[in-house]
C-alpha cells in the first residue's frame, strides 16, 4: 500500500501487475522502479521482460561518447594525488587510476595486479595488500561486509564466484572464525573512521577512503561507476606522501 501511494496508482492495480494479472505499461514500470531505486541494469531487464525496448545504454567507458566523463574522472583522480585513487567499475576492477595508487599497485604480484585487477581480491589475498594491512582484522571485516552487500544487490554470478574465491582465502577464512568485534573492542577509543593500515618496509601508512559516484546517470556504465579516494588518517601518512611528489 505504501509504494501504491508513493507512486499514486491504487493498490489493487499493483497487487494485479505483481501477480501479473494485469501487464504494466513502461512508464509505470518505471515509476515502480524509480521509487524502488532499482539499478539501471535492473530496469532494463525489467523493461525486457515487459516486452517494452531499454531506455538505458551501456557505453563502454573507453567509447567516444564517454570521453568526456572519463577524462572527469581521471582528473578528479589526477587532482588527488599525491593520494591515492581509483576509479572502480561494478565488480569492483580498476578501471583507472591515479599515480599514487600506481604505486602502491607496484607492490602486488602479477597475478593480482593484472589487468582488470579487482580490489576486493588485492586487498584480501594474502598474498595481496593484506600482506601489509596491520589492522587485516578491522579493514579485512569491512571490506567483506562491503562484499557480502554487493553480491545480494547485484545478483551477478561474477561476484557470487568472486565471493566463493575469497571465501577460500586462509587469512579470510581465520577471520571469520575469529571473535567478531575484538579487534575494535581492544582499542582505548573508538576511532571516527575504519582506516586501512599499511606497512610498507617499516614505513606506516594509515587511509582512510570515500566513495563517489555520479549524480544523475542515464548510462548503466556511468551508474556503476565508482571513484574511491584515499586520504591519510594521520599527520606522518600526510608528510610521507606529500613528500613523494
Amino acid at each position: 500500500m505504501d509504494l501504491a501511494l508513493d507512486i499514486d496508482i491504487s493498490p489493487r492495480h499493483l497487487s494485479f501487475v505483481e501477480t501479473g494479472r494485469s501487464i504494466p505499461g513502461a512508464d509505470l514500470l518505471m515509476q515502480i522502479a524509480a521509487q524502488l531505486d532499482v539499478p539501471l541494469r535492473t530496469r532494463n531487464t525489467w523493461l525486457l521482460a515487459a516486452g517494452y525496448a531499454p531506455r538505458y545504454s551501456e557505453q563502454g567507458l573507453d567509447s567516444a561518447r564517454m570521453a568526456q566523463a572519463r577524462a572527469a574522472v581521471q582528473r578528479l583522480l589526477d587532482t588527488h594525488d599525491p593520494y591515492p585513487g581509483v576509479a572502480l567499475d561494478r565488480h569492483w576492477n580498476v578501471v583507472l587510476h591515479n599515480q599514487a595508487a600506481a604505486a602502491l599497485m607496484a607492490l602486488l604480484p602479477a597475478s593480482l595486479s593484472a589487468q582488470p585487477m579487482n580490489m576486493f581480491r588485492a586487498s584480501l589475498h594474502p598474498q595481496g595488500f593484506a600482506a601489509y594491512t596491520q589492522n587485516f582484522d578491522e579493514w579485512g571485516s569491512y571490506l567483506l561486509q562491503v562484499l557480502q552487500r554487493l553480491m545480494l544487490n547485484a545478483r551477478d554470478e561474477s561476484i557470487v564466484a568472486l565471493v566463493e574465491e575469497i571465501n577460500t582465502y586462509p587469512n579470510v577464512q581465520a577471520l571469520k572464525q575469529s571473535a567478531p568485534g575484538s579487534a575494535m573492542a581492544a582499542a582505548t577509543e573508538p576511532a571516527l573512521l575504519v582506516p586501512c593500515v599499511l606497512d610498507l618496509h617499516g614505513q606506516q601508512l594509515s587511509l582512510f577512503t570515500t566513495l563517489t559516484t555520479f549524480g544523475s546517470p542515464r548510462d548503466i556504465t556511468l551508474h556503476e561507476l565508482c571513484v574511491e579516494l584515499f586520504y591519510p588518517s594521520d599527520m606522518q601518512t600526510e608528510a610521507f606522501l606529500k613528500g613523494r611528489v
